[in-house]
């Protein structure tokens, strides 16, 4: 199954598992395309943009595994 914790890279993460695409979405972060992503991780994203890591990482997995994660939790807009 899943072999990914909190120090893997966005890239990585999202070009391996694609399913993980919508839960960066989902939480607002802009990590999709974006040039920093192959520097970052998931860690790094969380912190910068004020995600809980630990909800955050739960919905990776979901995501991972098949599961819906965006009918399971409304995140707060931004701003």
């Amino acid at each position: 199954m899943a072999e990914f914790d909190k120090t893997v890279l966005v890239d990585d993460l999202m070009r391996r598992w694609p399913a993980t695409i919508e839960v960066f979405m989902h939480h607002r972060l802009r990590c999709v395309g974006c040039p920093i992503a192959c520097f970052h991780t998931v860690e790094d994203a969380c912190r910068e943009h004020g995600v809980n890591t630990t909800l955050f990482m739960s919905d990776l997995m979901k995501a991972v595994r098949g599961e819906a994660v965006a009918e399971r939790r409304a995140v707060p807009a931004l701003g």
